[in-house]
């Protein structure tokens, strides 16, 4: 009876689209498409939120069911930031509506925004005993992504002709890195003065890489999601840790209110910004993400945060993950993607050795995760593929390919640690081949 009567519901409800009937986005839609073909989006946050949300629920709903794409590729997500990218290159955005995007993701910087409650939520929200030993075992994961990641790419060479010291100082590290402002940046200088070549040269060849195995990395994340489902023993389903025979405190109930989820970001916006100080003026050598992470995870190890604001961080978190991903995609797919850059570096060589690398960390990492005691899966997403992707955007991509959106604070930590790591390894290296 009760099936019947949701089923009778759901007819008089009609056909939705992103929770709105039909014919209801058909009013922001025509807004929408009013502006774009008069030129006249406002510049702002609020224009570009709307041209943000509309495109991306167009795309995200197609990619929602799209049945081998949504299950293989990564769905929505994945989608929306390709057709952005792919309107961007085709010239079918206008300036005005470019500048506005890019502004809000630059400029306001808003995916710093979205990683920021991420991270504050991910960390409040896990069990303190879980969280220390995350940490005692993260690092060694993140090294044997790189072992894999450089066995799989020398591999890789040998069958293409490449010599093993072109692929690990043209591959390998600038895929490891951590990305491009934090990894394929910094990683050029460091070139520069270990080889005496130019940085340029280096950069523009390192950056095509970096961006093929981004591509690949997210549809692993796809696929591993998929494996996830179909062997249940390799997967946490968005929990890093094997809980084994750890006996876990249960959090106290209560009642999460309004005021306890912003108690919740207050926590993470000030820890942000405390990490960004100790950046700029106390120690370079640690990313502000990095600070951000261990302060978060410090207040929740010494339980200085109580159970209500862990728990309104948590749903905040939610909240945003959910309702604001397809819009942060558009962005990324405007602000962060070159389609034309992408085209130009596929070549069968690139976008296999590209493969192997990614599959090596993917490998490397899942197998000596698990010996230290987490899931294969979320290890081999967070702690190889978060560290074989293009940074902060990519770590989107690929938790929102292998919906683990949950898993933002050890991605930031593969990002941020690892890529300080390859860096380390990257101006030894470099004066060693040279």
């Amino acid at each position: 009876m009760q099936d019947s009567a949701a089923l009778e519901v759901g007819k008089k409800e009609g056909f939705k689209v992103f929770g709105m009937p039909a014919p209801l986005f058909l009013f922001p839609l025509s807004v929408i498409l009013f502006a774009h073909f008069t030129d006249s989006i406002p510049t702002g946050i609020v224009g570009g939120f709307c041209f943000m949300y509309v495109f991306g629920i167009i795309f995200g709903e197609i990619g929602d069911r799209l049945p081998f794409f949504k299950e293989y590729i990564g769905g929505a997500p994945v989608l929306i930031f390709l057709m952005a990218a792919y309107f961007v290159y085709q010239g079918w955005f206008t300036e005005r509506e470019i500048e506005t995007v890019t502004n809000i993701m630059k400029k306001t910087k808003f995916i710093n925004f979205f990683i920021v409650v991420l991270i504050t939520g991910s960390i409040l929200s896990v069990n303190r005993k879980l969280l220390i030993r995350s940490f005692v075992g993260y690092v060694p994961a993140i090294l044997a992504g790189v072992a894999g990641a450089s066995i799989m790419g020398i591999l890789g060479g040998f069958i293409f002709g490449i010599s093993p010291k072109e692929i690990m100082m043209l591959y390998v590290l600038p895929t490891m890195g951590g990305g491009n402002g934090s990894g394929a940046i910094p990683m050029s200088e460091i070139y520069e003065a270990a080889t005496g070549n130019p940085k340029d040269a280096y950069y523009s060849y390192a950056i095509a890489i970096l961006t093929i195995a981004n591509i690949w990395a997210i549809v692993v994340a796809a696929l591993l999601n998929k494996l996830g489902k179909k062997k249940p023993a390799l997967s946490g389903e968005g929990e890093l840790v094997r809980t084994g025979k750890i006996e876990l405190e249960e959090d106290e109930e209560v009642k999460v209110t309004h005021r306890d989820m912003s108690g919740g970001l207050i926590i993470g916006l000030t820890a942000y910004t405390l990490g960004y100080v100790l950046y700029k003026k106390v120690y370079g050598g640690v990313h502000y993400y990095a600070y951000m992470v261990i302060i978060i995870a410090a207040f929740n190890a010494l339980n200085l945060v109580p159970a209500a604001l862990r728990q309104g961080a948590k749903k905040l978190q939610g909240f945003i993950s959910k309702q604001f991903l397809w819009v942060l995609m558009v962005g990324v797919g405007v602000a962060y993607t070159d389609l034309g850059e992408i085209m130009a570096a596929i070549t069968p060589g690139n976008v296999i050795i590209a493969l192997m690398i990614v599959i090596g960390a993917t490998v490397g990492s899942g197998f000596v995760g698990h010996l230290v005691g987490f899931h294969a899966i979320e290890s081999s997403i967070t702690a190889g593929l978060c560290m074989a992707n293009r940074g902060g955007s990519g770590d989107i991509e690929v938790l929102g390919a292998s919906k683990r959106m949950e898993l933002i604070s050890y991605a930031q930590i593969s990002s941020r640690l690892g890529g300080g790591i390859i860096l380390i390894i990257a101006s030894i290296l470099f004066k060693m081949l040279a």
